[in-house]
């Protein structure tokens, strides 16, 4: 039993207004509480429809420390379920995906489940006669889970206590709908596979470095800055080839992002590159953007191609690159591991330089073999060393605070608002007053 475990108060005092004690990225009893309350009760994200396609077809992962299940049922809808057999508790199902047919059949005892979680079948039967089994939890089937589509992106909340989905998420849903509108067609596959990247560091260090934009001229001079270098004997007019272009801005001054601002909302959410972004400079695609305007109408094309924001985060979960068409999932494994699944979209309806554009980021920027994604690595992880050390035991985060900040607002690019907004959230799930 930790020193946190049954202390409101003192996770409480974890968190002040302009600083958080090193313990939220060090304790391990932190770590346990934040899988049992922020990682329950707040919507987290799952997968995407496009990984389902037909009934009985499945997607499994874990909402924190909890394995699930995505499920496509007969009717077409979506169900997550808890990927756990109502017997003795064994996984039901191994793999990472596939397709079940008509049930899920538990490896143990072979204990026989429907596609919607309901129990089908227990071996002899008749060994459970006037035992009360009918009454019981386990007769019951899966446990399902709460979830929520929202345009193909499927989120679940495991407890019954917290904010609805709407609730929870309100106007920074726009960048979803952002993203999935850059489609013709308004849908997009997830298509190419999946980059997994193992990080040694705690999982809120990479949610918090996302739209951290003090960071890309020290951590990032290495990587993006030798394309800079490599770049600036070019003409100005040279067309770029698809790593310069998407490198080099990573590589831009303190004014550069600044100026691109950031907004934040409720709960933890936020996202960066509201007046421009890096990707708002990338080679423009005729074809693409006339099938755009032929599908949406000219203004609101306009109004989708020019939105190009650099990443939302949907705390703690999942940020979003809508310009690009690129997620990363957050995976936490432990208080100083974190798995970061990166995933590329294919645009229905759009040419195939578009995708070929977003599976180059991919693997420029979020891969295990990127040199920019191993920039952000070593800090993390020099910060997970270093906060273990001696001295200060407090992080601070003052820069560009303002008295009685919160709720939907924007402001410069370079303020830690976001992160000092995510700590807000991450105490209020943790230890509410009401608590």
């Amino acid at each position: 039993m930790g020193r946190y475990t049954d202390d409101p108060a003192a996770i409480r005092a974890l968190v002040r207004d302009r600083e958080v004690h090193r313990d939220v990225y060090l304790d391990p009893d932190i770590f346990a509480i934040e899988m049992r309350r922020l990682w329950a009760k707040t919507w987290v994200f799952v997968g995407h429809t496009s990984q389902i396609p037909e009934p009985g077809d499945f997607y499994t992962c874990s909402i924190g420390a909890e394995p699930v299940m995505m499920v496509r049922q007969t009717d077409g809808s979506v169900r997550v379920l808890r990927n756990r057999c109502a017997h003795k508790g064994a996984k039901l199902v191994g793999v990472t995906s596939g397709k079940v047919g008509r049930f899920f059949r538990c490896p143990y005892h072979a204990w026989s489940y429907r596609i919607d979680g309901s129990l089908a079948a227990v071996p002899l039967r008749d060994g459970y006669a006037g035992s009360g089994f009918d009454g019981c939890d386990a007769a019951r089937g899966l446990s399902p889970v709460q979830a929520h589509d929202y345009r193909g992106f499927v989120f679940a909340r495991l407890s019954a206590e917290g904010p609805g989905f709407a609730e929870y998420f309100g106007a920074s849903l726009s960048s979803i709908d952002y993203m999935v509108d850059r489609s013709p067609a308004g849908e997009m596959v997830i298509a190419g596979g999946v980059l997994r990247y193992l990080h040694d560091s705690n999982w809120k260090m990479f949610v918090e470095n996302l739209n951290d934009t003090m960071h890309p001229m020290a951590a990032h001079a290495s990587s993006a800055g030798t394309a800079k270098q490599l770049w600036a004997d070019q003409p100005k007019d040279t067309p770029k080839p698809m790593a310069i272009e998407q490198l080099v801005p990573f590589a831009e001054g303190y004014e550069f992002f600044d100026k691109m601002g950031v907004r934040v909302f409720d709960n933890g959410h936020s996202y960066s590159g509201v007046h421009f972004s890096i990707h708002s400079a990338y080679a423009a695609v005729p074809e693409y953007e006339a099938a755009m305007v032929a599908a949406h109408g000219a203004e609101r094309a306009k109004d989708v191609l020019g939105t190009v924001r650099h990443n939302t985060v949907y705390y703690p979960s999942l940020t979003i690159k809508g310009a690009i068409q690129t997620i990363r999932v957050i995976r936490p494994i432990a208080v100083d591991r974190t798995l970061i699944e990166s995933w590329s979209f294919r645009l229905t309806g759009a040419p195939p330089a578009i995708f070929r554009r977003n599976v180059t980021y991919n693997r420029l920027i979020n891969s295990p073999l990127s040199v920019v994604g191993h920039d952000d690595q070593a800090c993390y992880r020099m910060v997970q060393e270093g906060l273990a050390g001696g001295g200060n035991e407090w992080v601070s985060l003052h820069r560009d605070f303002a008295a009685g900040e919160g709720g939907d607002m924007t402001v410069n690019g370079t303020s830690e608002i976001s992160m000092r907004n995510q700590f807000r959230a991450w105490v209020n799930m943790m230890a509410p007053e009401a608590a």
